[in-house]
């Protein structure tokens, strides 16, 4: 049987130097961006010299298309081994679209400089087998999303419950991506015609959402 090419972190130094590694290549680059996220830099944050990240990846994209699809495998992980459609069932479909879209708020604004350099730098490396496998892990993350609403499909009044599932969370994705993520230059001269805050703005989604849905009487449950 031919040896693996590739260097196996088989100690528990080595697994631990490559988390930490990887951590602060996640760290850094939600700092500083692509253009930031140096090799010194990294290798300062993680307590590591810039020799030994040499030594596990030939170079700064290597390395951050590792972390990169690191965090992106994790969300997609934490997704199949928790909530169950059946289990999800028992939970109002207003209360889920809710708790989803708040999570999603409060993520995008805690991580919005990672979301931000994360995206810009997949776009940089379109129609490569990293950008690829990137794109199927947020597909797949984004299809068990959809599952889970669709537990409550009974309660969805549109034509089509899984389009509509769907587009309605493009469109909150959308507006996140708008507003939090690569928020439109001079956004304060809108602030009048937008939500005034996350709070307003989770609020807003998630009537929206349940709206295209088909799913009327949503009230949230801090403004009941």
């Amino acid at each position: 049987m031919a040896e693996k090419k590739v260097l196996p972190a088989y100690q528990e130094r080595s697994r631990e130097s490559l988390r930490k590694l990887l951590q602060a290549t996640t760290e850094v680059l939600g700092q500083h961006g692509v253009e930031g996220a140096t090799i010194p830099r990294i290798a300062q944050h993680a307590g590591l010299t810039p020799g030994s990240i040499y030594r596990r990846f030939h170079d700064k994209d290597a390395l951050l298309e590792t972390a990169i699809l690191g965090i992106l495998e994790r969300q997609e992980e934490s997704m199949r081994t928790g909530m169950t459609p059946i289990a999800l069932a028992q939970v109002p479909l207003a209360v889920f679209a809710e708790q989803v879209i708040t999570g999603m708020v409060v993520t995008y604004r805690s991580k919005a400089a990672l979301l931000r350099a994360m995206k810009q730098f997949v776009q940089g490396r379109q129609n490569t087998p990293f950008a690829r496998k990137a794109c199927r892990l947020e597909v797949s993350f984004f299809q068990r999303v959809v599952d889970l609403f669709l537990a409550h499909r009974d309660e969805i009044r549109h034509p089509d419950p899984r389009v509509a599932v769907s587009t309605g969370l493009m469109m909150v994705v959308g507006t996140l991506f708008q507003l939090v993520v690569f928020p439109t230059a001079g956004l304060k001269e809108w602030k009048g015609l937008l939500p005034k805050d996350d709070q307003a703005l989770k609020v807003e989604l998630t009537r929206a959402f349940l709206s295209y849905l088909g799913v009327e009487g949503y009230v949230s449950v801090n403004h009941a």
